[in-house]
């Protein structure tokens, strides 16, 4: 978000250069690149970072990492646990979570999130990477009782902001390789999570193509790719977030998120 409004830009050296693109939309497509050549360059704390896009769907994997399978005191599944996040889920990198009323046991998972460029059906792991645009942080946002309670989980996953993104999304050709990174979640300056995607019970590619072939995957679909263990459930007792509670996610090479939480209605 520019002084103008919304603006797609490219990041590059602490600094953002606008683009003459209509919409990130249009890149995630295939189009080329346009520097607006009669925009200057913004320091990044001259601007608001907003979400990278609006997804179509946002697709969310569950016990994929085999250390949060265990903690959970189940084995790993057999095949992916896919389970939906509305769009209205998607949020900014910064700000706020709203803890909604209907939850006392809201939760944090930080994750490795995948940003679908060409769509994908019926893709062999081997054709996965190539409908890949890029990679984000995001903390997939649980309210713990209503997704214990509630076996379709639209309010224990999909409550309004439950998707925080970005803060921008680092194309494919930065991430070498996906299995290759580090995932850590603090609370309050605590670290909670340090976890590897090497973890991953089924990896980037892997999912890419199972979900393929069970429905057509479009461009700008996300794929949170699931949570290493320290979620706030995994511990005895439960550590869930408070209002008040400064969560922040990393993501090696991919950047932060940072948010407050506060109590909603």
């Amino acid at each position: 978000m520019t002084p103008a409004g919304p603006r797609a830009g490219v990041v590059e050296d602490g600094s953002v250069v606008p683009l003459a693109n209509p919409s990130v939309a249009t890149i995630l497509g295939g189009q080329p690149l346009f520097v607006d050549e009669a925009a200057e360059a913004l320091a990044l704390d001259q601007i608001e970072l907003i979400q990278p896009h609006e997804p179509r769907s946002i697709h969310g994997i569950g016990l994929n990492y085999r250390a949060h399978a265990a903690e959970t005191g189940r084995e790993p599944p057999s095949e992916p646990m896919v389970f939906a996040k509305l769009a209205g889920a998607a949020a900014p990198p910064t700000g706020s979570i709203t803890r909604p009323a209907y939850t006392s046991e809201l939760d944090y998972e930080g994750e490795l999130a995948v940003i679908i460029g060409a769509p994908a059906r019926d893709v062999s792991v081997e054709e996965a990477a190539s409908h890949v645009f890029g990679y984000a942080v995001m903390n997939d946002v649980s309210a713990r009782d209503r997704q214990r309670d509630e076996p379709r989980w639209i309010r224990g996953k999909g409550g309004d902001g439950f998707a925080p993104f970005g803060p921008w999304i680092t194309t494919a050709d930065e991430v070498p390789d996906p299995q290759e990174l580090t995932i850590r979640t603090w609370v309050n300056d605590e670290l909670r999570q340090d976890g590897h995607t090497s973890d991953m019970v089924f990896s980037v590619f892997q999912l890419i193509s199972w979900c393929s072939r069970q429905f057509t995957l479009r461009t700008g679909d996300v794929i949170a790719t699931g949570t290493p263990a320290g979620v706030g459930a995994g511990f005895t007792p439960p550590r869930y977030l408070e209002p008040g509670d400064r969560v922040r996610v990393e993501v090696d090479s991919l950047g932060r998120l940072e948010h407050v939480v506060v109590e909603g209605s």
